[in-house]
């Protein structure tokens, strides 16, 4: 075999093997490739770099302790709450001076004792306290004070050194007008409102309260409200009364 017929069959070889090589290539192009699968994205989720928006204020309040009294029969009355709820609105009237809120909660009565046989009974009542800073409500309020006066005057005219005598009379005319503003302000005042007062039969009342409206008007400056409670356990010979008041919450 001669270098000529090496290099000839080296050739032929490389070749057939680009034949390969661009079949092969032809046939991976020709594929379809496979088309993009979607990604699920979390609408709840957010946005990367956006802070999520902050929690809504639905007014919630921390309940106090219970209040708990014995009485003198041995029966041992306890009061409480819990679900607080009170959140200033947007009053109707849309005055400055009115004040409205939504509020709710449950409130819980147990009455523990000596087994005697005898039926527990009474009421529970619930209700709301709002206290004013300034009141409005029972002064005069905002009013306009004003004063009018004339004062008449007579002048003399035609009198001199020479002659003494008088030529004429000039009457005149002048008055006065004055005014102002008075806001008549009178010492704050507890507003109570009550919601329900309960009768039972049992040991162990509850009321509960929910999306409540309260309101007063004629009240300027900072507000207060806080909820109460009454139990009250009667029978032919005794009553007893336990109160229970929940948190002061300034607006």
């Amino acid at each position: 075999m001669t270098v000529g017929d090496v290099l000839r069959r080296g050739t032929t070889v490389l070749a057939i093997s680009g034949l390969l090589s661009s079949a092969s290539i032809g046939i991976a192009a020709a594929q379809p490739q496979p088309e993009p699968q979607p990604v699920a994205v979390d609408a709840a989720a957010p946005a990367v770099g956006v802070p999520p928006p902050p929690p809504v204020d639905e007014g919630r309040v921390e309940s106090t302790p219970p209040a708990v009294t014995e009485a003198p029969d041995g029966w041992q009355l306890t009061l409480s709450a819990k679900d607080e709820t009170q959140a200033p609105i947007p009053p109707l009237t849309t005055a400055l001076s009115s004040r409205e809120y939504v509020v709710g909660g449950t409130f819980s009565g147990s009455l523990r004792g000596p087994d005697d046989g005898a039926e527990n009974g009474g009421t529970l009542e619930v209700g709301y306290e709002i206290g004013c800073g300034i009141d409005m409500s029972t002064s005069n309020g905002v009013s306009l004070t004003g004063t009018l006066g004339l004062n008449p005057s007579i002048g003399l005219i035609g009198i001199d050194v020479i002659s003494p005598g008088i030529d004429g009379v000039l009457p005149g005319l002048g008055g006065n007008i004055g005014g102002g503003i008075t806001v008549g302000l009178k010492p704050g005042l507890i507003n109570i409102i009550p919601v329900t007062k309960k009768e039972y039969t049992g040991a162990d009342p509850w009321v509960m309260v929910s999306k409540f409206r309260v309101k007063i008007d004629g009240c300027v400056g900072e507000s207060f409200i806080r909820s109460y409670a009454f139990l009250t356990r009667s029978t032919e010979q005794s009553e007893a009364v336990l109160a229970w008041y929940g948190v002061t919450k300034k607006i």
